[in-house]
Formats: C-alpha cells, structure tokens, sequence
C-alpha cells in the first residue's frame, strides 16, 4: 500500500477541470475531458473527479494517472481479443484514441449479485425482480453470491441509465442484431479476459462495463476505458469466501468503496433534503492509495508518481502535437 503521506502532496495539484482551447472543441464527460483535434482523433485527458451516484463530489489525488496508465495496460491485455481505440499515450493522464462511431449502449457484464446503485443486480432482485435484461435469476439467492455465468445487462446512454434487453436494443436501433450479436461475443470474451488476469493477481473481476464503437473501416473496437476501477468491480480473493459466508461485504478495490463510505455516512441518494456527507482529505488520500495499490496489484509494477507535481502544465507540453493550428 501506497505511503498516504506521499499520496497527501498532491492534494492541492488535484486536476478538477481542464481548458486547452487549442486542442479543439471539448465534450466534459464525468471523468473525462474529451478533445478533438481533428475528425480522426480524441484526446481523452482523465481528470482527478470522483462521481458516485450520479454526482460529482470532489477529487482523488493521482486517479487520473492510475485510470489512464491502467486502462492503457489492459488495452495491451485484450488488443488480441478485440481491436482497441488506443493509439499512443503521450502523458500519464491522457490516451490519444482513434475517433469511432459509438454505439448508443453500455454493455454491463455481470459474475456476482451485487451493487449498490439502482441499475445494479442486487437493487432488482432484492425488490424482487427475476429476470434482468432477459436473464433468468433462480430465487433464494443471497448479495454477492456468485451467478451461474455472467450475464450481460445492458443500459441505453442518455441523462439517465435504462437498463434494456437484446430485444430492445434491435427494435429501438441501437445496434443491428448482427452487431449486437458480436458485441455480444466479444464483451464475454473480453470479461473471460480479464477475469483470468484478474485471478492471476489474486483479484476477482466481478462486473464491468464497456463502450464499444466502429471505426473508418467498419470494424466494431472497444473504447473509453477497460477493466479499471472505475468501470469495473474488484474483490480481493483471499478473502472473498470467508466474508461471504459471514455475511459480510468483500473487501473491494475500486470506487464501490467510496459508494458504500458514503451510504455509512447516512447518505441517500433519493433524499434530497439530507445534507450530503463532508469528503475530507483524509477519505480523498484514502480513496487514492486504493486507486494506487489495485494499479500494482494487476500490473504487477510499481506505480511512479510523478516528478512534475503541476499537472496541466505538463499535458500542455506533451500534447504540442496535437494542438490545433
């Protein structure tokens, strides 16, 4: 684990927000600031926001280094299974990615009944529900039990998550059934994928999400991010079977952390009249070492804060190709 008073130096150089007007026009995305230079490239900067729950709440020192330099590490894992967007990384923040078309869904592939949030497994089986997205749920299960195989739960993209099925998807145009099928296959493929390399470092990869799009050539290509904790859920194996059978949470690596700090700070995200609980920087050095410490776990590397504590600057410099003439 990361030492929490190195980690605590970069507080006041956390990066919010960035404005780099000669890059091209920019698209905010929670995490993201997204550049397009030109029609054939984007520039996907990763900020330090922290969101949950559909909002943002503050920033964590350094995970934008972690999520760039680990997602562009899994890109290397999977390149073989499926063609990726990444074409170089010319910062520590920052993926320059081919421009794709993107599909207009979010494919969740999901191993455990689990999540906090309401688009999650376990918020509709514990209400009930038995079949999500088209998959059939067997009853007497209990949260974080593992499912018989993975399923795929699938949401539209817009102001709010809608979960869908295959069905849906075709009829509404979001994919032809050609290409859902593929996505299908290959979002599998990709999970099979990481859930090997993930149980090679003592981790389970318990569910994820991928954005997919196809490229100038007609080809279907993962995008945004892969496997990091961001998009994905991680569980320390060592310990899994033994808090499960207690009945108690898996000790997790990735932002499903800070979504449960908040809930037992008496957060509710339907009670919008409760003041919201403070983030100190004690919970923000906190939340990094954790970004920090699954980045090594998986890689297998040490992870290299940087010497250059003024990180805008330092993206300017190594972006001066790509700036805008």
């Amino acid at each position: 684990m990361p030492d929490p008073s190195v980690i605590a130096r970069f507080l006041p150089f956390a990066l919010a927000e960035t404005h780099f007007a000669s890059l091209g026009p920019k698209y905010r995305g929670k995490v993201r600031d997204v550049y397009m230079p030109d029609e054939r490239t984007r520039i996907l900067v990763a900020t330090d926001r922290q969101s949950a729950f559909d909002r943002m709440w503050c920033t964590i020192p350094l995970k934008g280094q972690v999520l760039t330099q680990l997602s562009a590490w899994w890109f290397t894992q999977v390149q073989d299974v499926m063609p990726t967007h990444l074409i170089e990384v010319p910062d520590p923040n920052v993926m320059a990615c081919k421009n794709l078309q993107m599909l207009k869904v979010e494919v969740v592939v999901r191993a455990y009944l689990t999540g906090s949030t309401v688009t999650s497994v376990w918020h509709h089986y514990q209400n009930g529900g038995r079949n999500m997205c088209g998959n059939a749920l067997p009853d007497g299960m209990v949260r974080n039990q593992k499912l018989k195989e993975p399923i795929l739960t699938p949401t539209t993209k817009g102001e709010e998550d809608e979960l869908i099925d295959s069905e849906g998807i075709v009829e509404r145009g979001l994919a032809t059934q050609e290409q859902w099928e593929k996505i299908t296959d290959r979002a599998l493929a990709l999970f099979q994928r990481g859930q090997e390399v993930a149980a090679g470092r003592g981790l389970i990869l318990v569910d994820t999400k991928y954005e997919m799009g196809i490229d100038e050539n007609g080809v279907l290509t993962i995008a945004d991010e892969v496997h990091t904790p961001d998009s994905s859920r991680y569980w320390v194996a060592a310990t899994y079977d033994d808090r499960f059978s207690r009945g108690e949470e898996p000790e997790s690596l990735d932002k499903e952390f800070f979504r449960l700090w908040l809930r037992g700070q008496g957060f509710n995200p339907s009670d919008h009249a409760k003041p919201v609980p403070v983030i100190t920087d004690e919970v923000r050095v906190m939340l990094a070492g954790k970004y920090i410490d699954l980045y090594e776990r998986m890689t297998g590397g040490t992870f290299v804060f940087p010497a250059e504590a003024n990180t805008t600057s330092r993206i300017e410099k190594n972006l001066a190709k790509y700036h805008k003439k």
